[in-house]
């Protein structure tokens, strides 16, 4: 990347903070301010590239030199969206849902430059659960975990027990697909 372009991250996520550190990326982060509400009928790609590109923009529009990235993630097992539980009980009803099912996982980003959105993509992972039991699910849940989390697990951390198989990339499960984000960002001309 260029010295001249500065590239910030719109998320006050960690995990996405550490992919796209482990691609080599130097980036400061500012968190949008944005408020995550799913819009009536609103399916997963549409309600998370919604997400990311409302991000992007309004962190772009405070620093209109920068290069953007926002991004949002949003969990769908059978036609239910899974956002971050509000308490314990949502977690437990979450993962039981999960639980011996496969479930699809949508990240989407987008990368603003001078206030606009210039690129943004919905990637896609399909997500297999293998069952749980009620004690696995309650001893998850007190880690204190899934709290955070869309559809109350991280792969990353001990949630990555309860799955079989991830069809597509992993990293998109963890928050961001990094490739597919490095070639957004080549496409809008910054050099990585």
């Amino acid at each position: 990347m260029s010295s001249r372009q500065k590239l910030i991250l719109a998320s006050g996520s960690p995990r996405r903070r550490e992919l796209l550190a482990q691609a080599g990326l130097a980036f400061d982060l500012a968190e949008s301010g944005v408020e995550e509400l799913r819009a009536p009928g609103e399916d997963a790609r549409d309600y998370a590239l919604r997400m990311a590109r409302a991000k992007a923009a309004a962190v772009s529009r405070l620093d209109r030199e920068a290069i953007v990235i926002g991004a949002d993630t949003v969990v769908q097992c059978a036609g239910e969206i899974l956002e971050k539980p509000k308490d314990a009980a949502d977690a437990h009803r979450m993962l039981r849902t999960l639980s011996g099912r496969s479930h699809v996982v949508v990240t989407a980003f987008a990368i603003a430059r001078g206030g606009e959105v210039v690129e943004s993509e919905a990637v896609e992972s399909r997500v297999f659960f293998r069952p749980l039991t009620d004690e696995e699910i309650r001893d998850y849940v007190s880690s204190g975990e899934p709290f955070d989390k869309a559809g109350a697990y991280g792969i990353q951390g001990r949630g990555g027990e309860f799955i079989a198989r991830v069809d597509g990339p992993t990293d998109n499960v963890m928050g961001l697909p990094v490739s597919s984000v490095l070639d957004g960002l080549r496409r809008a001309g910054v050099k990585v």
